[in-house]
């Protein structure tokens, strides 16, 4: 009767310290954000970084990206001033590598008509690993040929709520003739973790 007793208890212990780790942002109820709202002040931010790259290859079908509207005068602009495009490109932990942890969903416009730049405004949505079925969202200039380019992480959702922080990215291959390339993503950022979701967030596979 003991032993019974001894895993009930442990049953339950588990499970309460389930619900305050990946399982409480995985409920997206409304009562169940409420919840995570109203536990916000007892949280910890955690500086998180996450290493991926995005494959932009335009030269398979279907294409990871595709213009969807331009100006009148975008033709003849030399930084195509006014072309939008639509992004749907699968993220990896390597590059040219087949398994996908993700996608990077959204649009970039070029903006500027004294460089090439773009205003991009990006989720990036996380399909696989601990980070399953959350997202990071990215709003902000991209200058297209530069060596390094800087963005801010305005938020996210699922463990990624509130997120806060800055993001990097180079050129990691790029195919003047096809247009495909990819790119090297660093994300470094501020998220929130409740109490006991320590527990099961290890920094390992982060990088």
């Amino acid at each position: 009767m003991m032993r019974i007793m001894v895993a009930l208890v442990l049953a339950i212990v588990v499970m309460n310290m389930a619900s305050l780790g990946h399982a409480l942002p995985d409920d997206q109820s409304p009562a169940a954000v409420e919840k995570w709202f109203q536990q916000l002040p007892n949280a910890v931010p955690k500086l998180t970084k996450l290493h991926f790259y995005l494959h932009n290859i335009v030269s398979k079908k279907p294409p990871a990206s595709t213009p969807i509207a331009q100006a009148a005068s975008t033709a003849t602009s030399p930084t195509k001033f006014g072309l939008v495009t639509i992004l749907d490109g699968p993220l990896a932990k390597k590059p040219f590598s087949p398994n996908v942890i993700g996608y990077a969903q959204g649009l970039f416009t070029l903006s500027s008509q004294e460089e090439m730049s773009t205003l991009i405004t990006v989720n990036f949505v996380f399909t696989a690993g601990k980070y399953k079925g959350s997202t990071l969202s990215v709003l902000g200039r991209n200058v297209v040929f530069a060596p390094i380019r800087e963005f801010p992480i305005i938020g996210g959702s699922g463990d990624f709520r509130l997120a806060r922080g800055v993001g990097t990215c180079t050129t990691n291959y790029l195919n003047t003739t096809t247009g495909d390339d990819i790119l090297d993503v660093n994300f470094v950022f501020y998220r929130y973790v409740l109490p006991g979701q320590e527990d099961f967030d290890s920094d390992a596979e982060e990088e």
